[in-house]
């Protein structure tokens, strides 16, 4: 262990601190605390990351964005302590807290074998947080903060109710292993595989020398030792083969997954609603399943890592931790239970509500009238059944909606009922809410990482139509994806299918689209190839969320003709959250 004084002289630092663990392995963490050596509340977060890697070596895409974009980032720190989705040190320990981090097993500086949000893994987090909330530097009261990975293990890790953990700060999480991550609507996505090469697999433990190096020690921040290829390969899951292996959901996924009846700390979730594919379904169910009352919910816009770290962010995060680590009542005590900052086409507007969904909600369908697409989405309900036919490798059919008469917001989830037929035994169905502008170019939207997203996205692969009565809503269908129910070719079929939550007030003039379509959703206007050097591909509207894997999706038996019918006897439709003025 380590121990040095920041050059700011308020700050204790100890690198590699020893935290043993059950099975008798030994993880290390990185402690920042004060150094008046006072009892103070604790921040931990526990990641895949490398602890010692500077946020602007491991992602400086990113950071350049940031602190681009928002300078007050900078305002008030260095920034040279900051990592990848935790708190900032010169953010957070001068305001009396320790900031924790802890390189998850098989990564960075900590040994062992490499299984992320693995059932060990989540024992670890939880054996980290009663360590320290047992330091003579600790009140006891442990906070879970962080983003992404940070949020979705402190969901897991809260299911097991750790005596010290005392709040979770869940910033642009998800919840659900198999619908918020790898299967969305049963269909393989391909972003884990991916992740894990470019972001986990370079600071995998035993790269040594192979890696970079923590300028504040001279270490190298994964391991002081360096292993072969095939040693680490044997030290880690092969985390895209294992998630091949259960396309439906079974105990590996559930074993993965938040069990919400069990979560009762005092939680704040924070959404994105450009977080389609990974970082706003999870944050939404946290709030409405979560078994504690005390549980609020922020939603924002903006790239994913943006607000976490800004005085927007800041202000939030520190009210709410000062409510529940430190007992300050008064700081969290007039906080709205949902603040939205609803999203407009020029930006957002900030307000506060009551509940989720909004209970003004106006819940309003909207019908698909296959005879002419292009004025084929309207409130009014086709009196005559067409059909329409697009190729699963094609841009599919689109809906649009007459132009808003007056300015019109939407908020809330959403869902689809589609009827279809295929000509193969099987279909793949993505689904997307678009909005275009007057002259007919479509209005894209930064979303949590791709900067022109749709507004909504949905997808089912149609053998996995087989719906949970008891957990289904009208606006959010629960498919239980336990068993895949084939096609007959040429029989229609109804699909519910779920698309994640929005927001956008709609100028007069503009026009809503619902596309349906065999692949993902690609934005069809101007575009720069838009890349971030920890991802593998260009972003083109659907960011690295991504369902192109050919051993999920096969031409047969998914690459057959899709019939989309609507009309009287297939009243293919859309519900939207209507939010009156």
């Amino acid at each position: 262990m380590n121990a040095s004084a920041a050059p700011t002289g308020d700050m204790i630092i100890e690198w590699d601190v020893p935290i043993a663990t059950s099975d008798g392995l030994v993880l290390r963490a990185d402690v920042f605390r004060p150094a008046s050596q006072e009892r103070c509340p604790v921040l931990l977060g526990l990641g895949p990351y490398a602890k010692g890697l500077p946020f602007q070596d491991g992602y400086p895409d990113q950071w350049n964005r940031l602190t681009s974009s928002h300078p007050e980032v900078l305002a008030r720190s260095t920034g040279r302590y900051q990592n990848w989705e935790v708190p900032d040190p010169e953010r957070w320990v001068p305001d009396g807290y320790v900031c924790v981090r802890v390189d998850a097993r098989g990564t960075g500086r900590s040994p062992g074998f490499l299984d992320p949000f693995s059932p060990r893994e989540i024992r670890d987090l939880y054996e980290a947080i009663e360590w320290a909330g047992g330091q003579p530097w600790s009140t006891g009261r442990v906070g879970l903060s962080g983003i992404s990975y940070m949020a979705i293990n402190a969901w897991l890790v809260a299911g097991l109710g750790p005596p010290h953990l005392a709040a979770i700060v869940a910033w642009e999480g998800a919840a659900d292993w198999y619908r918020d991550m790898t299967h969305h609507g049963g269909i393989l996505c391909t972003f884990w595989e991916n992740w894990y090469d470019k972001q986990v697999l370079p600071v995998q433990y035993g790269m040594g020398d192979r890696s970079p190096v923590n300028p504040h020690t001279g270490d190298h921040v994964a391991g002081p030792v360096t292993l072969s290829d095939p040693v680490r390969a044997a030290n880690r899951s092969d985390l895209g083969a294992v998630i091949r292996s259960h396309p439906l959901d079974d105990e590996y996924h559930r074993g993965r997954s938040a069990s919400w009846t069990n979560v009762r700390v005092p939680l704040l979730s924070a959404a994105n609603w450009g977080g389609i594919g990974l970082h706003s379904r999870g944050n939404f169910e946290a709030f409405t399943q979560a078994a504690l009352p005390d549980r609020w919910l922020e939603v924002h816009g903006y790239e994913h890592w943006t607000e976490y770290y800004t005085d927007y962010g800041i202000d939030l995060q520190r009210r709410f931790l000062a409510r529940f680590l430190k007992g300050a009542g008064g700081a969290w005590s007039d906080e709205p239970r949902v603040r939205l900052q609803v999203r407009r086409i020029d930006g957002f507007q900030e307000r506060s509500e009551s509940a989720w969904p909004l209970p003004r909600t106006v819940w309003t369908t909207w019908h698909l009238d296959a005879r002419n697409p292009e004025q084929g989405l309207s409130p009014i309900a086709p009196a005559v059944n067409a059909t329409v036919e697009y190729e699963p490798t094609g841009d599919g059919v689109t809906f649009l909606a007459p132009p808003a008469e007056e300015e019109t917001e939407v908020t809330g989830p959403l869902a689809a009922t589609l009827f279809i037929s295929s000509t193969r035994r099987d279909a793949d169905l993505f689904v997307a809410l678009r909005l275009f502008g007057p002259g007919g170019d479509e209005v894209a939207f930064q979303g949590a990482l791709d900067p022109h997203t749709p507004l909504s996205q949905g997808w089912l692969r149609a053998s996995h139509r087989k719906l949970d009565p008891r957990r289904s809503v009208p606006y959010r269908p629960y498919h239980t994806h336990d068993q895949a129910q084939l096609l007959e070719p040429a029989r229609v079929y109804e699909l519910a299918i779920e698309m994640w939550p929005t927001s956008i007030v709609i100028p007069a003039g503009y026009r809503l689209a619902f596309t349906v379509r065999g692949r993902d959703y690609e934005y069809a206007g101007p575009m720069d190839q838009v890349r971030l050097t920890t991802f593998k591909n260009a972003f083109r509207g659907s960011g690295p969320f991504l369902h192109d894997d050919p051993r999920d999706r096969p031409a047969d038996p998914f690459g057959g003709r899709v019939t989309v019918w609507t009309g009287p006897d297939h009243p293919s439709r859309l519900l939207l959250p209507v939010i009156p003025s």
